[in-house]
């Protein structure tokens, strides 16, 4: 993948880089504030933005503004942001979009899964934080699943496949199946196999696509 970084700690920005290139992905540009982003993405036309939502000259939510643009103009274009704490309220209009992550930057210590969730969003998918899908779904927890469906409907949140579930919970595919379609049935909503339509329809049962303000 081609893929620009917006990110403003150097430390950060560098050790993301080099991981990335290990990892046999293109860096083609590298940006210290939110305007740098803008320019880039423009001037390079990446596969993949990965955005510090928290970036000058504010320090607020510069980063998620300019994610929300570049999206508007690039619609193909995948979009992880990265956040220190979970600000996840950035994410309403660009989840629904698809092509789509939100993680903490701690996520990027386990890089197998942070490799897998840059390609699942590069893919047209979603990468939902575990952390921000813990407070959404324990802010609202259905009370009709099982212990067992809880944990699945997280990793269907997450943008987690049904083989990738499956991996995760040390369950059968065929298992995993029969729990999807379980929670579907109690949840009453629409099947699908697009990974993408199972995450929103997730969201939209809870109610709030992302938490409010910290």
């Amino acid at each position: 993948m081609r893929i620009v970084i917006g990110e403003d700690s150097v430390l950060f920005r560098e050790g993301l880089a080099r991981l990335l290139e290990d990892a046999g992905h293109e860096i083609v540009a590298k940006a210290g504030d939110a305007s740098a982003v803008l320019r880039a993405v423009h001037e390079t036309e990446p596969d993949l933005a990965i955005i510090d939502i928290r970036m000058p000259p504010d320090h607020t939510d510069d980063g998620a503004r300019v994610a929300r643009q570049v999206r508007a103009d690039f619609p193909e274009l995948g979009i992880v942001l990265l956040s220190q704490h979970v600000e996840s309220r950035h994410s309403v209009e660009l989840v629904a979009s698809g092509r789509f992550g939100y993680l903490l930057k701690d996520r990027v210590l386990d890089v197998d899964d942070f490799l897998d969730a840059l390609r699942r969003v590069r893919a047209g998918g979603s990468a939902l934080d575990p952390d921000v899908v813990t407070r959404l779904i324990g802010g609202r927890p259905p009370a009709e699943l099982t212990p067992r469906e809880r944990d699945v409907l997280a990793l269907m949140a997450e943008g987690r496949t049904n083989s990738a579930i499956a991996r995760r919970l040390c369950l059968t595919a065929r298992t995993v199946e029969s729990h999807v379609a379980n929670i579907l049935a109690k949840l009453d909503l629409p099947v699908s196999d697009d990974d993408h339509r199972r995450v929103l329809a997730v969201l939209a049962y809870l109610g709030r696509p992302v938490i409010g303000p910290r």
